[in-house]
């Protein structure tokens, strides 16, 4: 799979930040469920993302340079938690927006979040993963 990945932060504090990446990557079907995985480098490190993707919850997680599992969820906030070399982080996520859309050679998904770290917000998230056959 062909993967396109556009990711914007709007900390609390300052000023938003938006991320692109082409990725290469396999997109799997287990029991009505569908998996997106790729791999992406980051500071000489190797990180593993699968994400779990429906049209109500997605789950990402992160192996490798970092250790993450980010659940989204748009009934409820959802307890996850971020590890990397500095520590093991808990953190929540309040799920504002989220759509997932398979399609014939690939898919689309779309999510808006908000990160809470000790009770407070670190920003606003918004995340799209684009997919196609190659």
């Amino acid at each position: 799979m062909k993967i396109k990945l556009v990711s914007s932060i709007t900390p609390t504090e300052g000023e938003q930040e938006t991320y692109e990446m082409w990725l290469q990557g396999t997109f799997i079907e287990k029991s009505g469920t569908h998996y997106l995985r790729y791999e992406e480098v980051q500071d000489d490190q190797t990180i593993r993302t699968t994400v779990k993707l429906t049209n109500e919850q997605a789950f990402i997680m992160r192996n490798g340079g970092i250790n993450m599992r980010l659940p989204l969820n748009t009934s409820q906030q959802e307890r996850g938690r971020y590890e990397s070399k500095f520590g093991l982080i808990p953190l929540m996520t309040e799920t504002n927006q989220l759509s997932y859309e398979r399609l014939e050679t690939g898919g689309q998904f779309r999510t808006e979040y908000e990160l809470i770290i000790d009770g407070s917000s670190v920003g606003n998230y918004t995340l799209e993963i684009n997919y196609t056959e190659v």
